[in-house]
């Protein structure tokens, strides 16, 4: 993967003892970043595929919990597939699109099927709202990126903080499950936060490259 320093997004867990070990095992393994890439897709259709047997023979609680575990697999493949073509020299010249098009599916597989799993029509379309919408804060960043060569990885729902709400939904989700609680549904209303968050992180992107731009435009 083709990662420069400016299109790296900020993570204190790069720097973990847990993250390094996993990196050089993976190396070990002869593991290259674009297939791990790959597998972040896994992940989410595991986040999806979870969420569409509630009802059809899985448990809920155990559906919910296996979203988040998908989630957090995702994450944890887009952490991995850095570190193996940076700090494991494992470059390659189709890194970057490998970088960014399996997120973008993965994307739209967990917030589409955490709409679809709140069971209302409301949850369903705030579900494809979001993932059009994490869809729009790629594409806003990636257009920074070619206009001032650099990433803007800035929120408030950018996208660790889109899955952090995402996992703790899921987990919320298996634990209601199991005390059968039914006196409103938290799925349309994180959803809706969510797409308040990316609406205004959309906006603070959108404003810095104007910013900047028109700073470049009167510099002397």
């Amino acid at each position: 993967m083709n990662e420069p320093l400016a299109a790296r997004r900020p993570l204190t867990s790069r720097s973990s003892g847990w993250a390094g070990s996993l990196s050089r095992t993976l190396l070990k393994c002869r593991v290259k970043p674009n297939q791990v890439s790959v597998a972040s897709i896994g992940f989410a259709a595991l986040t999806a595929a979870s969420l569409a047997c509630i009802g059809h023979g899985l448990p809920a609680v155990l559906a919910w919990a296996l979203a988040a575990v998908g989630i957090q697999g995702r994450l944890l493949c887009n952490l991995m597939d850095g570190m193996l073509a940076v700090e494991g020299g494992l470059k390659t010249p189709t890194g970057d699109l490998f970088n960014e098009f399996p997120d973008r599916i993965a994307d739209v597989l967990i917030l589409a099927s955490i709409g679809h799993a709140g069971g209302t029509e409301c949850s369903t379309t705030l579900g494809w709202l979001a993932g059009c919408g994490a869809l729009l804060t790629a594409a806003v960043r990636l257009q920074g990126a070619s206009l001032l060569g650099t990433h803007d990885f800035r929120g408030p729902m950018a996208k660790p903080h889109r899955m952090a709400l995402a996992t703790g939904l899921c987990l919320l989700m298996a634990v209601l499950s199991l005390t059968h609680f039914s006196l409103f549904n938290p799925i349309p209303w994180a959803l809706g936060i969510m797409l308040v968050g990316i609406v205004i992180t959309v906006w603070r992107r959108l404003t810095k490259i104007a910013g900047e731009l028109h700073q470049r435009t009167s510099a002397p």
